[in-house]
């Protein structure tokens, strides 16, 4: 089957021909048809789970995935042959995901049906950025008018995040370029401010100088972060998901959250495909690629939402 893969740590990704999975006790067999890209994926080979979580080479990248159960090994009994699926491909040993034509896991992983009125491109691009921002609002607590304040909501977990904060009740206001202030709008943003045009930390400031309720940021270094912190009311929310924030500066102000790394599983994204499926909330995909042509998408910047690989 045809695969994208890294050979070491740090190897460019490359499509290679890998021997077709066989499903064994308590697994099931995926025919992949689409992949949602992730940064993780490029952090993922270049090594941030060396020393972590025990790896198989050629390295198989890819998390996010959706197709229809090809096959089931003995023992299992949550899906059958046929069955349209989503789920995260990344469990011990790491290097059998899902930018591959086929793909294995353990039927208790994080698995589940997709529902009929979700098209499977779409599914594709939910897992990981969408338990994320689910993850973000459920620990937050939103309560009704909040504001918050969303850095780097262009892209995928922050596309999904401006829409969960929204459907909570918060005032969401969104970091977003002039050309896709409509975009944010129409997901639920209730104000965007223009990141080229000065200092985002001065122009909320202005506009709000009480301060806002929330900070969920999701690009900013940890200098750039200590700034925005600033704007936070004290007692509020931070929460950063590239690990910039510094805890014990929060804790000084009485700041909940700090560095968030996604927990969520198969009800979450359970709940996230009902939502999908409701029309709460709309999968936005940037582009749809080849799987050919995955290599030279892993790590590229600039996404409005989310890519995914069309296998």
């Amino acid at each position: 089957m045809r695969a994208i893969v890294v050979r070491s740590f740090g190897a460019t990704p490359e499509l290679a021909e890998m021997p077709t999975p066989e499903p064994g006790a308590g697994a099931v067999r995926v025919q992949l048809e689409a992949a949602g890209v992730n940064p993780f994926d490029q952090k993922m080979a270049g090594g941030i789970l060396e020393g972590k979580l025990p790896h198989d080479f050629p390295m198989i990248l890819g998390v996010d995935g959706a197709g229809t159960v090809a096959s089931v090994g003995p023992g299992v009994t949550k899906f059958g042959v046929g069955d349209r699926v989503v789920g995260k491909f990344l469990y011990p040993p790491a290097g059998h995901g899902s930018f591959a034509e086929y793909s294995v896991l353990p039927e208790d992983a994080t698995l589940v049906p997709i529902p009929d009125r979700v098209p499977t491109v779409a599914a594709a691009a939910l897992p990981t950025a969408g338990i994320t921002a689910q993850d973000i609002v459920d620990a937050t607590k939103i309560e009704p008018d909040q504001k918050v304040l969303i850095v780097g909501a262009t892209g995928g977990v922050g596309s999904f995040l401006v829409q969960l904060a929204n459907i909570a009740g918060a005032h969401v206001i969104a970091t977003a370029r002039v050309a896709v202030a409509d975009q944010m709008t129409r997901l639920g943003a209730a104000e965007t401010i223009d990141y080229t045009r000065g200092p985002v930390v001065e122009q909320v400031a202005a506009a709000h100088p009480d301060g806002v309720d929330a900070l969920f940021d999701l690009v900013s270094p940890p200098e750039a972060l200590a700034e925005l912190t600033a704007l936070v009311r004290d007692g509020g929310t931070v929460y950063s998901t590239i690990w910039s924030a510094d805890p014990d500066a929060l804790r000084d102000r009485g700041i909940k959250g700090g560095n968030i790394e996604s927990s969520g599983r198969a009800p979450e994204l359970t709940r996230l495909l009902a939502r999908v499926a409701a029309g709460d909330v709309v999968v936005p995909i940037d582009a749809t690629v080849p799987l050919d042509q995955g290599p030279s998408v892993i790590g590229a910047l600039g996404a409005r939402g989310k890519t995914v690989l069309a296998i």
